[in-house]
């Protein structure tokens, strides 16, 4: 299947109301509005092909980007292409739930997102923590380094209320996911989120969004869901 047919289908199965919520969170035209599960028949069609993920992405539609990380092959994708992919990442449901969910499948994830999350820029740092969150959440626990994530949750306490609003979101995520997911620092991560507390995240013309880490853990630690993962990243 080629691109324009893959444009055409993606486009045909556009609904004006998905649209608009994508568009209010902050997705830019050009945007058909397709939900998530209705791409899943296509991608099944389709299956991995990495050469027209790369097309798709290059486009700049916000659907088609998202199309390109569900049909990508990770494994093919080199350091430089995903520094590629996080560059055209104009707002965070691409760079934490495209980018950042795409590297998680990767040897070269920790590495990446090491570098993005002292960039500096409030994209990159959001996908770094976002793709630790990823990791965390599905490999064995064997496969971190628990000094290296302790730190990660000091540099965490010091500096999320300084730092841009979708990086606060992720690094907030990052220290529930610690606490849920990753048992040697459960509760170092309990004690991080308790020292925080809230989080309050500004929205364009809607109110704040207050986040509590703790509150998170603690209804996952009711649920009997500590230690947690995922089979799989990608759907």
């Amino acid at each position: 299947m080629d691109i324009e047919t893959v444009m055409q289908e993606l486009e045909s199965l556009g609904k004006e109301r998905t649209k608009k919520t994508y568009i209010r969170n902050g997705a830019q035209e050009p945007v058909f509005g397709v939900a998530t599960g209705a791409m899943k028949p296509l991608a099944k069609k389709i299956g991995k092909n990495q050469p027209l993920a790369e097309q798709l992405y290059a486009t700049g539609n916000y659907d088609a980007m998202y199309f390109a990380g569900i049909i990508a092959e990770p494994a093919k994708m080199t350091e430089e292409d995903f520094e590629r992919w996080i560059d055209s990442a104009y707002f965070y449901m691409i760079s934490d739930y495209v980018v950042a969910v795409t590297l998680a499948e990767t040897d070269i994830a920790q590495a990446v997102s090491d570098k993005w999350i002292a960039s500096g820029e409030e994209l990159k740092m959001s996908a770094g923590w976002s793709c630790y969150c990823w990791l965390l959440g599905n490999r064995p626990d064997s496969e971190f380094n628990e000094d290296k994530l302790a730190k990660m949750l000091d540099q965490v306490e010091k500096t999320i209320c300084d730092s841009p609003d979708r990086t606060k979101s992720a690094m907030n995520s990052f220290i529930y996911t610690v606490g849920i997911s990753y048992l040697p620092l459960h509760q170092k991560a309990v004690e991080t989120a308790k020292a925080i507390g809230q989080v309050e995240i500004g929205r364009d013309k809607k109110n704040s969004s207050i986040l509590r880490a703790s509150e998170t853990i603690q209804k996952e630690i009711d649920r009997g869901k500590i230690g947690f993962k995922r089979k799989y990243v990608r759907c």
